[in-house]
């Protein structure tokens, strides 16, 4: 609280404080489960049906329903959950609890800093074609991401564009290039087709929090 003080100038002190709050609880959540599950097993404590379907996801691999209800949406089995929790954890370099708060953070800044309504603005974006390691500097406006995986295409950074996948490579990764996000008006960006896409052209394309596409 004393580094990352609420300000309102800075939205992203929020959205920091509020992600540590939701992890430290799932933290608190995983950690006292599994004490108790091994003072259960040591008949040091009752077996309660909680903790026996607790026990069973374990030993299917699969993410305790507990742990689910404190947690992030994911699909992955219970082995690949933990690494990223991990990563996650690792000051959050894998990836936020609730992601939409960071968008509206980086929004209320470019709002609060320029006067503008926050329902005029949107975001631009901007390959980098650079490996995240270089970038040691948050943007003036703006933020940085990384991580995102594309399914259907890959990055082209000779060319600086989306190209076609390559042969049996349907999704990847983007470990060579940073994303730039700024904020613009609503007026400014132009809508392009995918082949079209280049490092300052837009694409109308959904961002998935999870690996699967779910239709309600």
């Amino acid at each position: 609280m004393t580094k990352f003080p609420v300000l309102y100038e800075e939205s992203m002190n929020t959205v920091l404080i509020q992600e540590v709050i939701r992890y430290n609880k799932l933290l608190a959540v995983i950690s006292r489960s599994l004490k108790d599950i091994v003072k259960a097993l040591k008949g040091l404590v009752v077996m309660s049906s909680e903790l026996e379907l607790m026990a069973s996801s374990l030993f299917n691999n699969t993410v305790p329903e507990m742990w689910k209800a404190k947690a992030y949406p994911s699909l992955k089995p219970l082995a690949s959950w933990v690494t990223d929790l991990l990563q996650r954890t690792s000051f959050l370099q894998s990836g936020f609890f609730f992601p939409q708060a960071f968008l509206t953070g980086t929004l209320q800044n470019f709002a609060r800093r320029s006067s503008t309504s926050i329902d005029t603005i949107q975001f631009d974006f901007e390959v980098i074609p650079k490996p995240v390691s270089e970038i040691k500097e948050k943007p003036d406006m703006g933020c940085y991401i990384h991580g995102l995986f594309l399914e259907g295409a890959r990055w082209d950074n000779e060319q600086g564009r989306l190209a076609q996948s390559r042969p049996k490579s349907f999704t990847l990764k983007w470990l060579s290039c940073g994303l730039f996000q700024r904020p613009i008006g609503n007026h400014e960006p132009q809508a392009s087709t995918c082949a079209q896409f280049t490092r300052r052209s837009l694409v109308l394309e959904p961002c998935l929090q999870q690996d699967t596409r779910l239709t309600m």
